[in-house]
């Protein structure tokens, strides 16, 4: 019983409801790499969100359709053509909020959310996000809960990957289905 109700959350099959979304395979895959890697380092796993995952994969989707590389805006902005306020989200960080609120935006995630994306030309591959991202020092504090993150609970994740965009979010508030 307990093996169907998980294949009924990471397929987003349940009776009666259409907000959680499906999680394809490599995105399946990439939740589970982060958290063998956290699990490896002495960090706990952290559940699958079906609100950050709606908002990973939306985000993720919008980059491959809509974002232009430049220096002004970086890849946590957010377009102009969905269902959200755009944002242009600087290296500077002078407006973090313009990315935090997005899960609450979107997808009624009642907590800021933090994001870590992946592009890659050919096609986002999770064990390469997760390469890079464990590379990078901004990115890798997120995953693996260093500062300034060294104090976050995480209690959520979302994974979305959608063509050359690998998108995870991750909160700190319970997301009850």
């Amino acid at each position: 019983m307990h093996l169907i109700l998980f294949w009924l959350f990471l397929t987003g099959a349940t009776a009666g409801s259409t907000d959680i979304p499906a999680v394809a395979p490599d995105e399946k895959q990439l939740f589970e790499l982060i958290n063998t890697y956290r699990t490896s380092r002495g960090l706990e796993a952290v559940p699958l969100s079906a609100a950050l995952t709606k908002v990973a994969q939306i985000h993720a989707k919008d980059l491959m359709d809509n974002y232009q590389q430049s220096k002004r805006c970086n890849m946590h902005s957010w377009s102009k053509e969905g269902a959200w306020t755009d944002c242009c989200y600087k290296d500077n960080h002078k407006d973090p909020n313009c990315m935090w609120d997005k899960p609450k935006e979107i997808a009624g995630y009642d907590s800021p959310g933090y994001e870590i994306a992946y592009w890659h030309s050919a096609a986002a591959l999770p064990e390469e996000a997760l390469e890079v991202w464990k590379k990078s020092p901004g990115h890798h504090a997120v995953l693996a809960n260093l500062p300034p993150f060294h104090v976050a609970n995480w209690k959520a994740m979302g994974v979305g990957i959608y063509k050359e965009y690998a998108v995870v979010w991750f909160g700190e508030m319970e997301d009850l289905l």
